[in-house]
């Protein structure tokens, strides 16, 4: 039973890697999208440097929940590490994905969070997609990739990580989660898509704003007990 679930795993965490490609969220191999086994404690994630178009199922490294490798004949992501943070600060999370999309990544360089201005933002995030702070000279130094991690969970005090699917690594670039990895990317799509949407209407006009209650009105048709969009 076991093995049949991983290998299932590992088929959709392929699956999720290749549609960062078809939706244009990742170039050469800049990004990785991953998913978690809660019931084994199992992650299943791309391995590192492998080009997509050459990526197969036996491909997809399976490593425990402390980075041990358990399964598969590839180095694991570089990321790994940032992805086993976030698995263990947010347990209701089942995916990560976290790529360089182009405008999601400009708003991490220029150190902002990308404000709420609009409605498609407010379908998915309740809030601004927040940007972490700058990493120190020890972080970087010391375990990197993990402490990229520690400063998203630290970002995400007081914010909850399921009303907020997404974050950017101030420098870096976006990361973003969901139930499993299929909505992790849906999720990395959508938020680079309202990344570019920020672009312009911040270009347009320097001050947009938006009504609370239209916030919480678009977030709450798709979220929580009273969602009606949809069949």
């Amino acid at each position: 039973m076991q093995k049949t679930m991983i290998q299932e795993l590992k088929v959709k965490v392929l699956e999720a890697n290749l549609a960062l490609v078809k939706h244009g969220l990742v170039l050469f191999t800049w990004g990785n999208a991953s998913a978690i086994l809660r019931s084994e404690g199992l992650v299943a994630i791309k391995p590192s440097g492998v080009p997509y178009e050459r990526m197969q199922p036996e491909d997809i490294v399976v490593v425990d929940l402390d980075g041990n490798h358990v399964q598969g004949h590839r180095k694991p992501s570089s990321d790994t590490a940032t992805h086993l943070v976030l698995y263990k600060a947010f347990r209701e999370i089942g995916g990560v994905v976290h790529t360089h999309s182009t405008f999601a990544t400009a708003w991490a360089q220029a150190g902002r969070d990308i404000p709420l201005v609009g409605t498609t933002h407010a379908d998915y995030f309740s809030g601004d997609v927040p940007c972490s702070r700058s990493l120190t000279q020890r972080e970087v130094e010391g375990a990197y990739e993990e402490e990229t991690g520690q400063v998203i969970v630290e970002r995400f005090k007081g914010l909850n990580p399921e009303h907020i699917p997404g974050v950017l690594v101030k420098n870096h670039g976006p990361f973003s989660w969901g139930k499993d990895a299929e909505e992790a990317v849906h999720n990395a799509a959508v938020l680079e898509e309202v990344a570019r949407m920020a672009c312009i209407s911040f270009a347009l006009n320097p001050s947009p704003d938006m009504n609370p209650h239209l916030v919480a009105r678009h977030f709450s048709r798709k979220h929580g007990a009273k969602a009606y969009y949809g069949q």
